[in-house]
């Protein structure tokens, strides 16, 4: 009878232990995780921005006519 109740409060601590750890953890990291948002957040912004600025390096116009090398035959006249 006394192992039985030994192993009771054993599994209580654990389980209120758990719960605690969880809380804990949760309330630390709270801000951590706000943080890496804005980060991404952030991140993203610029990636958009340098992706407009390479888009626009790059635009080209219409391309130029292939010039031709070859002679022209002779007309018959």
């Amino acid at each position: 009878m006394e192992t039985l109740q030994i192993l009771g409060w054993i599994y209580l601590g654990v389980v209120i232990g758990s719960i605690t750890g969880v809380i804990g953890l949760g309330l630390f990291q709270g801000g951590r995780v706000a943080s890496f948002k804005r980060e991404i957040y952030d991140l993203n912004e610029d990636k958009k921005l340098l992706k407009y600025q390479l888009e626009k390096s790059y635009k080209r116009g219409k391309p130029a006519p292939r010039k031709r090398n070859w002679k022209r035959k002779p007309r018959k006249k």
